[in-house]
Protein backbone atom coordinates (compact mmCIF):
# COMPACT_ATOMS: atom_id res chain seq x y z
CA UNK A 1 0.00 0.00 0.00
CA UNK A 2 1.27 3.70 -0.70
CA UNK A 3 3.40 5.45 2.56
CA UNK A 4 1.87 8.23 1.95
CA UNK A 5 -2.06 8.30 1.07
CA UNK A 6 -3.86 10.42 -1.68
CA UNK A 7 -6.86 10.78 0.56
CA UNK A 8 -5.58 14.18 2.22
CA UNK A 9 -6.25 16.08 -0.89
CA UNK A 10 -9.95 16.15 0.13
CA UNK A 11 -11.76 19.36 0.28
CA UNK A 12 -12.93 21.47 3.04
CA UNK A 13 -16.22 22.34 2.57
CA UNK A 14 -18.76 21.52 -0.71
CA UNK A 15 -18.29 23.97 -3.67
CA UNK A 16 -20.98 26.50 -3.87
CA UNK A 17 -20.99 27.28 -7.18
CA UNK A 18 -19.78 26.93 -10.92
CA UNK A 19 -17.68 29.54 -10.52
CA UNK A 20 -16.04 28.66 -7.52
CA UNK A 21 -15.16 25.02 -8.87
CA UNK A 22 -13.48 26.71 -12.23
CA UNK A 23 -11.99 29.11 -9.92
CA UNK A 24 -10.11 25.77 -7.92
CA UNK A 25 -9.17 24.01 -10.82
CA UNK A 26 -7.76 26.70 -12.70
CA UNK A 27 -5.66 27.56 -9.57
CA UNK A 28 -4.81 23.65 -9.88
CA UNK A 29 -3.37 23.96 -13.45
CA UNK A 30 -1.87 27.13 -13.16
CA UNK A 31 0.38 26.09 -9.95
CA UNK A 32 1.21 22.91 -11.54
CA UNK A 33 2.21 24.58 -14.52
CA UNK A 34 4.50 27.55 -12.80
CA UNK A 35 6.02 24.42 -10.41
CA UNK A 36 6.27 21.93 -13.47
CA UNK A 37 8.17 25.12 -15.44
CA UNK A 38 11.05 25.63 -12.75
CA UNK A 39 12.05 22.38 -13.40
CA UNK A 40 11.29 22.50 -17.07
CA UNK A 41 13.87 25.50 -16.95
CA UNK A 42 16.81 23.85 -15.54
CA UNK A 43 20.06 24.47 -17.28
CA UNK A 44 22.28 21.68 -15.73
CA UNK A 45 23.02 19.07 -18.40
CA UNK A 46 22.45 16.04 -15.65
CA UNK A 47 18.74 17.23 -15.64
CA UNK A 48 18.37 16.62 -19.33
CA UNK A 49 16.02 13.80 -19.23
CA UNK A 50 13.91 15.05 -16.82
CA UNK A 51 13.77 18.69 -18.14
CA UNK A 52 12.12 17.06 -20.97
CA UNK A 53 9.44 15.43 -18.68
CA UNK A 54 8.69 18.58 -17.24
CA UNK A 55 8.19 20.61 -20.29
CA UNK A 56 5.49 18.02 -21.88
CA UNK A 57 3.80 18.09 -18.18
CA UNK A 58 4.44 21.92 -18.79
CA UNK A 59 2.43 21.94 -22.15
CA UNK A 60 -0.25 19.50 -20.86
CA UNK A 61 -0.92 21.79 -17.74
CA UNK A 62 -1.32 24.98 -20.28
CA UNK A 63 -3.42 23.51 -22.55
CA UNK A 64 -6.14 22.46 -19.18
CA UNK A 65 -5.75 25.42 -18.21
CA UNK A 66 -6.73 27.23 -21.61
CA UNK A 67 -9.39 24.59 -21.62
CA UNK A 68 -10.82 25.59 -18.23
CA UNK A 69 -11.00 29.04 -18.91
CA UNK A 70 -12.79 28.55 -22.22
CA UNK A 71 -15.43 25.89 -20.14
CA UNK A 72 -15.63 28.75 -17.77
CA UNK A 73 -16.50 31.63 -20.04
CA UNK A 74 -18.95 29.35 -21.39
CA UNK A 75 -20.37 28.38 -18.20
CA UNK A 76 -20.80 31.50 -16.23
CA UNK A 77 -20.02 34.20 -18.69
CA UNK A 78 -16.64 35.26 -16.95
CA UNK A 79 -13.20 33.87 -16.99
CA UNK A 80 -12.17 32.12 -13.33
CA UNK A 81 -11.57 34.40 -10.60
CA UNK A 82 -9.99 33.98 -7.40
CA UNK A 83 -12.41 35.95 -5.73
CA UNK A 84 -15.10 33.36 -5.98
CA UNK A 85 -12.62 30.75 -3.88
CA UNK A 86 -14.21 30.16 -0.78
CA UNK A 87 -10.87 28.40 1.02
CA UNK A 88 -7.74 28.39 -0.39
CA UNK A 89 -7.40 25.18 -2.93
CA UNK A 90 -5.15 22.17 -2.03
CA UNK A 91 -2.23 21.57 -3.00
CA UNK A 92 -1.74 18.81 -5.17
CA UNK A 93 1.56 19.16 -6.29
CA UNK A 94 3.65 19.51 -3.08
CA UNK A 95 6.60 22.15 -3.24
CA UNK A 96 8.48 18.69 -1.08
CA UNK A 97 8.11 16.24 -3.56
CA UNK A 98 9.11 18.60 -6.51
CA UNK A 99 12.24 19.59 -4.15
CA UNK A 100 13.07 15.92 -3.53
CA UNK A 101 13.42 14.93 -7.59
CA UNK A 102 15.31 18.25 -7.82
CA UNK A 103 17.77 17.90 -5.02
CA UNK A 104 18.01 14.03 -5.77
CA UNK A 105 21.15 12.83 -7.78
CA UNK A 106 18.95 9.39 -8.43
CA UNK A 107 15.84 11.04 -9.66
CA UNK A 108 15.10 9.78 -13.36
CA UNK A 109 11.95 10.35 -15.88
CA UNK A 110 10.35 7.61 -14.74
CA UNK A 111 10.44 9.45 -10.88
CA UNK A 112 9.09 12.32 -12.94
CA UNK A 113 6.41 10.95 -14.64
CA UNK A 114 5.92 9.23 -11.19
CA UNK A 115 4.88 12.58 -9.66
CA UNK A 116 2.70 13.55 -12.42
CA UNK A 117 0.58 10.16 -11.96
CA UNK A 118 0.67 10.61 -8.30
CA UNK A 119 -0.60 14.83 -9.06
CA UNK A 120 -3.58 13.30 -11.43
CA UNK A 121 -4.82 10.61 -8.77
CA UNK A 122 -4.82 13.38 -6.31
CA UNK A 123 -7.41 15.61 -8.40
CA UNK A 124 -9.35 12.38 -8.79
CA UNK A 125 -9.49 11.97 -5.25
CA UNK A 126 -10.22 15.66 -5.27
CA UNK A 127 -13.30 16.14 -7.72
CA UNK A 128 -14.74 12.58 -6.53
CA UNK A 129 -15.28 13.91 -2.92
CA UNK A 130 -16.57 17.29 -4.42
CA UNK A 131 -19.19 15.54 -6.54
CA UNK A 132 -20.27 13.37 -3.13
CA UNK A 133 -20.41 16.77 -1.43
CA UNK A 134 -21.69 18.75 -4.24
CA UNK A 135 -25.26 20.46 -2.91
CA UNK A 136 -25.96 21.60 -6.32
CA UNK A 137 -26.71 19.54 -9.64
CA UNK A 138 -24.35 21.79 -12.49
CA UNK A 139 -21.47 21.39 -9.88
CA UNK A 140 -22.11 17.83 -9.31
CA UNK A 141 -22.08 16.92 -12.90
CA UNK A 142 -18.89 19.15 -13.72
CA UNK A 143 -16.94 17.81 -10.26
CA UNK A 144 -17.77 14.35 -11.95
CA UNK A 145 -16.39 15.03 -15.43
CA UNK A 146 -13.20 16.43 -13.72
CA UNK A 147 -13.04 13.54 -12.32
CA UNK A 148 -13.19 11.41 -15.00
CA UNK A 149 -11.06 13.68 -16.65
CA UNK A 150 -8.08 13.09 -14.33
CA UNK A 151 -8.57 9.33 -14.85
CA UNK A 152 -8.00 9.45 -18.55
CA UNK A 153 -5.36 11.74 -17.95
CA UNK A 154 -3.79 9.72 -15.51
CA UNK A 155 -3.72 6.71 -17.51
CA UNK A 156 -1.75 8.25 -19.93
CA UNK A 157 0.89 8.91 -17.93
CA UNK A 158 0.83 5.93 -16.41
CA UNK A 159 1.84 4.65 -19.83
CA UNK A 160 4.69 7.02 -20.31
CA UNK A 161 5.49 6.17 -16.76
CA UNK A 162 5.62 2.47 -17.84
CA UNK A 163 7.62 3.51 -20.75
CA UNK A 164 10.27 5.34 -18.39
CA UNK A 165 10.75 2.10 -16.42
CA UNK A 166 11.18 -0.16 -19.20
CA UNK A 167 13.88 2.18 -20.76
CA UNK A 168 15.39 2.22 -17.22
CA UNK A 169 15.30 -1.08 -15.85
CA UNK A 170 14.94 -4.85 -17.36
CA UNK A 171 11.34 -5.92 -18.04
CA UNK A 172 11.69 -8.66 -15.61
CA UNK A 173 10.92 -6.22 -12.81
CA UNK A 174 7.05 -6.09 -13.90
CA UNK A 175 6.71 -9.68 -12.84
CA UNK A 176 7.59 -8.89 -9.53
CA UNK A 177 5.51 -5.90 -9.28
CA UNK A 178 2.83 -7.82 -10.79
CA UNK A 179 3.40 -10.82 -8.23
CA UNK A 180 3.00 -8.70 -5.63
CA UNK A 181 -0.91 -7.60 -6.21
CA UNK A 182 -2.05 -11.27 -5.51
CA UNK A 183 -2.51 -10.73 -1.81
CA UNK A 184 -4.72 -7.23 -2.29
CA UNK A 185 -8.16 -8.52 -3.05
CA UNK A 186 -8.24 -10.91 -0.14
CA UNK A 187 -7.38 -7.90 2.08
CA UNK A 188 -9.98 -5.95 0.30
CA UNK A 189 -12.42 -8.47 1.12
CA UNK A 190 -11.89 -8.54 4.23
CA UNK A 191 -11.84 -5.19 4.87
CA UNK A 192 -15.22 -4.62 2.65
CA UNK A 193 -16.49 -7.31 5.53
CA UNK A 194 -15.72 -5.83 8.58
CA UNK A 195 -16.60 -2.14 7.33
CA UNK A 196 -19.82 -3.30 6.57
CA UNK A 197 -20.26 -4.51 10.03
CA UNK A 198 -19.31 -1.28 11.67
CA UNK A 199 -21.92 0.70 9.32
CA UNK A 200 -24.34 -1.79 10.62
CA UNK A 201 -23.71 -1.16 14.01
CA UNK A 202 -23.16 2.50 13.55
CA UNK A 203 -26.36 2.59 12.42
CA UNK A 204 -27.95 1.61 15.36
CA UNK A 205 -26.88 4.85 16.90
CA UNK A 206 -28.76 7.09 14.28
CA UNK A 207 -31.80 9.00 13.73
CA UNK A 208 -33.97 7.16 10.73
CA UNK A 209 -32.84 10.04 8.92
CA UNK A 210 -29.46 9.38 9.16
CA UNK A 211 -29.44 5.92 9.37
CA UNK A 212 -30.95 6.11 5.60
CA UNK A 213 -28.40 7.99 4.50
CA UNK A 214 -25.59 5.39 6.17
CA UNK A 215 -27.79 2.69 4.38
CA UNK A 216 -27.39 4.18 0.92
CA UNK A 217 -23.58 4.69 0.88
CA UNK A 218 -22.15 1.68 -0.71
CA UNK A 219 -22.63 0.68 -4.04
CA UNK A 220 -25.62 -1.02 -3.06
CA UNK A 221 -28.40 -0.43 -0.42
CA UNK A 222 -28.01 -1.97 2.98
CA UNK A 223 -30.43 -4.13 4.65
CA UNK A 224 -31.83 -2.40 7.88
CA UNK A 225 -30.09 -3.53 10.41
CA UNK A 226 -31.61 -6.36 13.33
CA UNK A 227 -32.13 -5.02 17.29
CA UNK A 228 -28.88 -5.04 18.42
CA UNK A 229 -28.70 -8.28 21.21
CA UNK A 230 -28.18 -7.66 24.81
CA UNK A 231 -24.55 -8.71 25.63
CA UNK A 232 -23.72 -8.41 22.06
CA UNK A 233 -19.75 -8.47 20.95
CA UNK A 234 -20.91 -4.79 19.09
CA UNK A 235 -24.76 -3.82 20.19
CA UNK A 236 -23.01 -1.51 23.39
CA UNK A 237 -19.61 -0.89 22.10
CA UNK A 238 -18.50 2.91 22.03
CA UNK A 239 -19.87 3.96 18.98
CA UNK A 240 -17.26 6.84 18.77
CA UNK A 241 -15.08 4.14 18.53
CA UNK A 242 -17.01 2.10 15.65
CA UNK A 243 -17.03 5.34 13.78
CA UNK A 244 -13.37 5.83 13.80
CA UNK A 245 -12.98 1.69 13.06
CA UNK A 246 -14.96 2.30 10.00
CA UNK A 247 -13.67 5.80 8.76
CA UNK A 248 -10.05 3.95 8.81
CA UNK A 249 -11.51 0.79 7.15
CA UNK A 250 -12.99 3.07 4.76
CA UNK A 251 -10.08 5.30 3.63
CA UNK A 252 -7.86 1.73 3.67
CA UNK A 253 -10.00 0.37 0.93
CA UNK A 254 -9.90 3.22 -1.08
CA UNK A 255 -5.90 3.39 -0.76
CA UNK A 256 -6.13 -0.50 -1.91
CA UNK A 257 -8.93 0.15 -4.90
CA UNK A 258 -6.15 3.09 -6.03
CA UNK A 259 -3.05 1.12 -5.54
CA UNK A 260 -4.66 -1.86 -7.73
CA UNK A 261 -5.62 0.40 -10.41
CA UNK A 262 -1.97 1.55 -10.50
CA UNK A 263 -0.56 -1.56 -10.81
CA UNK A 264 -3.42 -3.05 -13.19
CA UNK A 265 -1.70 -5.56 -15.71
CA UNK A 266 -4.42 -4.91 -18.48
CA UNK A 267 -7.37 -1.81 -19.46
CA UNK A 268 -10.38 -4.01 -17.83
CA UNK A 269 -8.61 -4.59 -14.02
CA UNK A 270 -7.86 -1.37 -14.21
CA UNK A 271 -11.12 0.27 -15.04
CA UNK A 272 -12.67 -2.54 -12.36
CA UNK A 273 -10.35 -1.23 -9.67
CA UNK A 274 -10.98 2.94 -10.82
CA UNK A 275 -14.83 2.21 -10.58
CA UNK A 276 -13.98 0.40 -6.90
CA UNK A 277 -12.02 3.51 -5.98
CA UNK A 278 -14.42 6.13 -6.87
CA UNK A 279 -17.16 4.27 -5.08
CA UNK A 280 -15.22 3.70 -1.75
CA UNK A 281 -13.83 7.16 -2.29
CA UNK A 282 -17.45 8.33 -2.48
CA UNK A 283 -18.53 6.33 0.40
CA UNK A 284 -15.74 7.62 2.68
CA UNK A 285 -16.84 11.10 1.78
CA UNK A 286 -20.55 10.08 3.09
CA UNK A 287 -19.28 8.50 6.16
CA UNK A 288 -17.02 11.45 7.15
CA UNK A 289 -19.91 13.98 6.69
CA UNK A 290 -22.08 11.33 8.90
CA UNK A 291 -19.33 11.34 11.43
CA UNK A 292 -19.14 15.18 11.83
CA UNK A 293 -23.26 15.73 12.16
CA UNK A 294 -23.79 12.84 14.51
Amino acid sequence: MRSEPLLTAVPPGPVRSLAELYAIAFDFAQKATQRYGALAARGDEGFSPLRRVFEALVARERDRADNLSAACLVACGKRPDVSDLGWAPIDLVPLAELAEIGNSGLSTAYTAWALAVRQRQRAFVFWTYVAALAEDAPVRQTAEDLAREALRDGNLLRRERRLAWRSERSIATDADADAGATEQPESAALLESLLLRDMMTWAHGLDPSQRRQLLTLGAAPLPEPLPPVDGGDEGAADIEQVKRRALRRAEQLSNIYLDEADRAADQSGMELAQKLAAQSIMRLAGLRQLASES
